[in-house]
C-alpha cells in the first residue's frame, strides 16, 4: 500500500531588473541539484505569509516584504521515501509576490539549499530547476483573479 502525504509550501516570486531570485536546492545526499524559488514548507500553525518571510531570509538572506499573493498549485506525484517506500507526495504550493526589503545576498548553511543567486530572466528556462519556478512565473505574468493558473506540464526530473 502506498502511503499519502500531504506538503503544504510557500514561495516567493523575487525580481529586479530583469533577475529572478532563486536558490539551488540540494538532494540529502548531495548528488542532485536544481534551481527553486526561495521558500519551502510550512511548519505546523504557521501562516504560509509567515512561511515564506521565513524561508527567503533562511536561503538568501533577504528580508522580503509580500506585495501579493499570486495563486495556489496544488499537484501530486509518486516519490520515493527515506526508507525505499513509495509515497504519493500531494504538493500544495503557494505563490507570493515580494520585494527585497533589506539584507545582503548569502548562501543558506545547513538547509537544504547551498546557493542564491540573481539569474537573468532570459535564462532561467535554459536552468535545471523545480517546476515551481515555472508555476511561480505563470502566476507572476499572469495574475489570475482566481489565483489559479493553467497546469504546466514538465518532465517528473524537474518536479520538486
Amino acid at each position: 500500500m502506498i502511503t499519502q502525504r500531504l506538503r503544504v509550501a510557500a514561495y516567493a516570486v523575487c525580481s529586479r531588473d530583469e533577475h529572478l531570485l532563486l536558490a539551488r536546492w540540494v538532494s540529502p545526499d548531495g548528488a542532485r541539484r536544481h534551481w527553486t524559488l526561495p521558500g519551502g514548507g510550512v511548519e505546523h500553525a504557521e501562516d504560509p505569509f509567515d512561511a515564506v518571510v521565513r524561508e527567503v531570509v533562511e536561503e538568501t538572506g533577504y528580508e522580503v516584504q509580500v506585495e501579493q499573493l499570486l495563486g495556489v498549485n496544488s499537484r501530486t506525484r509518486n516519490v520515493e521515501s527515506y526508507d525505499g517506500g513509495v509515497v504519493d507526495l500531494h504538493m500544495l504550493s503557494i505563490f507570493y509576490r515580494a520585494r527585497i526589503v533589506a539584507g545582503e545576498l548569502r548562501p543558506e548553511t545547513g538547509g537544504t539549499t547551498d546557493l542564491a543567486q540573481w539569474i537573468p530572466m532570459a535564462q532561467v528556462a535554459t536552468l535545471e530547476r523545480s517546476v515551481v519556478v515555472d508555476i511561480g512565473l505563470e502566476l507572476h505574468a499572469s495574475a489570475p483573479l482566481t489565483g489559479h493558473g493553467e497546469t504546466i506540464q514538465m518532465t517528473e526530473s524537474l518536479r520538486h
